[in-house]
C-alpha cells in the first residue's frame, strides 16, 4: 500500500469513526468508575446509529431483491389478504360502537390489525419494501439492480391487488354473514374514496413515508416491534390518508357492491395513492435516509 493509499485509508476511517469509538478510546485511556458488567449494560442499551440502521434495511432488501419470483407472489397473496382485516376490523368497530365524537379515535385502532399480521408474518406489502428495496439500488447505480428493483415491485404490487380483491369481494357479498360489518365497511371505503386527486396524491405521500418509518424503526425497536407498527399504522387511519394496498380493499369493495366504477377507481383512487406512496416511501424517505448516511459508506456503497 503506498502512502496516498495509506492517508485515503485513514481518512476513511476517520469519517467512519462513530460515537460508539471515540468513547470506548476515551475509557481505555481514562479508565471508568464504572464495573465491567455496567459498561456491558451500557453499550447494550446504546441505541444504533443510522449507518447500522441503514445496514440491517439494506441487507433485507438485498434479501427482497434476490427471492424467486414465486415466492415473492405467494407472500404478497398472503399480504393482501392479510390486509383486508385492517378494513373489516375498523368496520367491525364502526358497527357496534355508539355514533360519538370519540369513536374515530378508537375505531382507528382496528386498522392496525392487518398491518401487524403482514409485517409480524414477514409478508410481502409493497409499501413496506418501497424503502428498504429501493436502498441496496441506490447504494450501487446499476441497470440489473433497476430491473430487480422492478421486478420485486411490479410482482408484489400484482399480488397484493389480487389479494385485496378477493378480500374486497368477500365484504361486497358479505360471505361471513355479518350485514351489520358489511354496511360499515362499505361506508367507511365511501368516505374513503371521497378527496380530490391532489388530495389523495398528498395523502399518500404520507401514508408512504409513515410506512417507510415503520421499517427504519424496527431495528431499533427490539421488542416494541408491535407497538411501533401499531401506532404509526394508527396514524394512517387516524389523519385518512391513502395507503394504496388497504385502501384498494375498499375500492374493490365498492366496485363489487356497485357503488363505484372501475374509471373512478382507478383515476379517484389507485393512480394518486400509488404515487403518492412511491413518492413518501422510495423518493423522499429512501433518498433522506440514505443522504444521511452516504458519506460514512466506502467507494463500493458499504
Amino acid at each position: 500500500m503506498d502512502e496516498q493509499t495509506s492517508a485515503k485509508a485513514v481518512h476513511d476511517a476517520g469519517k467512519r469513526r462513530h460515537s460508539n469509538d471515540v468513547t470506548e478510546q476515551r475509557i481505555e485511556k481514562e479508565g471508568s468508575t464504572l464495573t465491567e458488567g455496567e459498561l456491558h449494560q451500557i453499550d447494550d442499551r446504546l441505541k444504533l446509529r443510522p449507518l447500522a440502521v441503514y445496514e440491517i434495511v439494506r441487507q433485507e432488501g438485498e434479501d427482497e431483491l434476490t427471492r424467486p419470483t414465486a415466492s415473492l407472489w405467494w407472500s404478497g397473496l398472503a399480504a393482501g389478504l392479510s390486509i383486508g382485516f385492517s378494513v373489516y376490523t375498523m368496520a367491525a368497530l364502526r358497527a357496534y360502537l355508539p355514533d360519538a365524537p370519540w369513536r374515530p379515535l378508537l375505531e382507528s385502532w382496528g386498522y392496525t390489525v392487518g398491518f401487524l399480521i403482514v409485517i409480524l408474518g414477514r409478508q410481502q406489502l409493497f409499501t413496506e419494501i418501497t424503502l428498504s428495496a429501493t436502498l441496496p439500488v441506490l447504494a450501487r447505480r446499476r441497470w440489473k439492480g433497476v430491473v430487480a428493483l422492478v421486478r420485486l415491485w411490479t410482482v408484489v404490487l400484482a399480488a397484493n391487488m389480487v389479494g385485496t380483491a378477493v378480500f374486497g369481494a368477500g365484504i361486497a357479498y358479505d360471505v361471513l354473514n355479518a350485514p351489520e360489518i358489511r354496511e360499515a365497511a362499505l361506508t367507511l371505503s365511501a368516505e374513503a374514496m371521497e378527496p380530490a386527486f391532489h388530495y389523495m396524491l398528498l395523502r399518500g405521500i404520507a401514508a408512504g413515508w409513515l410506512m417507510a418509518t415503520v421499517v427504519w424503526l424496527l431495528p431499533s425497536a427490539d421488542r416494541s416491534g408491535f407497538l411501533v407498527i401499531a401506532l404509526l399504522t394508527y396514524l394512517i387511519a387516524l389523519f385518512h390518508l391513502a395507503h394504496v394496498v388497504a385502501g384498494s380493499v375498499e375500492a374493490m369493495a365498492l366496485m363489487f357492491a356497485g357503488r363505484m366504477s372501475v374509471q373512478d377507481a382507478l383515476v379517484g383512487f389507485y393512480l394518486p395513492a400509488l404515487l403518492g406512496n412511491v413518492l413518501g416511501g422510495s423518493a423522499l424517505f429512501s433518498l433522506i435516509s440514505y443522504g444521511q448516511v452516504v458519506n460514512e459508506l466506502d467507494q463500493r456503497g458499504n
